[in-house]
């Protein structure tokens, strides 16, 4: 391994110290029962709770739209979508992760409670962690990103059924959980300063730009209902975070492999 990805393996290996050590030093964090009570509780065609239901639906388009694509570009002898054709492993994970969203998110708000959202959040855990394996590959080694992507995939499932275990003991913890998704995205957030081999590497900053929103969105949910009337925070969040899958795709459509890689780390390799 070069210097520069050696280098960038040892920024992540105590990354992901720190958000350890972080989240095991925090106090226990219950899920409220509150959070299932969402504002926006119509129905329409016989579909209960309607506008968060049916909202998954981009979830499954952008799913479907990013494995056709990778399956095609990755089966073409010509194709320059991946300087290593094992990159591809851990986006076909992410947006596989994306289209059983979709279905999981689902079936969450047709009733909503624990044992439906553990089925909501696991299939998102994949594409969280899928994307960290696909940041592993591209900028530090595609061997370790695609030997990493099965552990980091569990340790999501683990994150979730670990909380619904503490929910059936009556000690809801939602650390674990919580500090998966923190460091899904944290990771994304340095990719952005370490060097690359890709152009567009910045996308990723609109990847996490629609990720807050959608979380803004999230917290006020009856407050956007309350004023519009019409949507909820919550319908709205399914549509941020869907358009946050649709970046990975259009980043992954118009890039090119780098002529060169910085020899050096850089604070400024944000910048194309």
């Amino acid at each position: 391994m070069d210097e520069p990805r050696a280098l960038n393996l040892r920024i992540l290996v105590v990354f992901t110290a720190i958000i350890v050590v972080i989240c095991s030093a925090m106090p226990r964090i219950a899920q409220p029962q509150s959070y299932h009570a969402f504002a926006d509780r119509r129905s329409l065609l016989g579909i209960s709770n309607f506008g968060d239901v049916v909202s998954n639906l981009p979830f499954a388009v952008i799913g479907i739209w990013g494995l056709v694509f990778l399956l095609r570009s990755g089966s073409s002898a010509k194709s320059r979508l991946f300087i290593d054709r094992r990159e591809i492993w851990p986006y076909l994970f992410a947006f596989g992760g994306l289209l059983l969203t979709a279905f999981g998110s689902s079936f969450y708000h047709l009733a909503p409670d624990n044992a439906r959202l553990v089925w909501d959040r696991l299939p998102m855990t994949i594409t969280f962690m899928s994307l960290v394996a696909a940041v592993i590959a591209e900028r530090i080694s595609p061997k370790l990103g695609l030997w990493l992507l099965p552990i980091l995939i569990l340790t999501g499932f683990a994150s979730v059924l670990q909380w619904d275990w503490t929910e059936t003991m009556g000690t809801g913890d939602l650390r674990f959980y919580i500090g998966v998704q923190a460091y899904a995205a944290l990771v994304i957030l340095l990719s952005l300063f370490l060097p690359r081999r890709y152009t567009r590497g910045s996308d990723f900053g609109l990847v996490l730009g629609f990720y807050a929103l959608a979380k803004v969105l999230e917290l006020l949910d009856r407050q956007i209902y309350a004023v519009f009337q019409v949507v909820s925070g919550h319908t709205l969040k399914h549509i941020a975070a869907a358009a946050a899958g649709f970046c990975i795709l259009r980043m992954l459509r118009k890039r090119k492999p780098v002529a060169t890689t910085s020899p050096t780390f850089s604070w400024q390799a944000a910048a194309d």
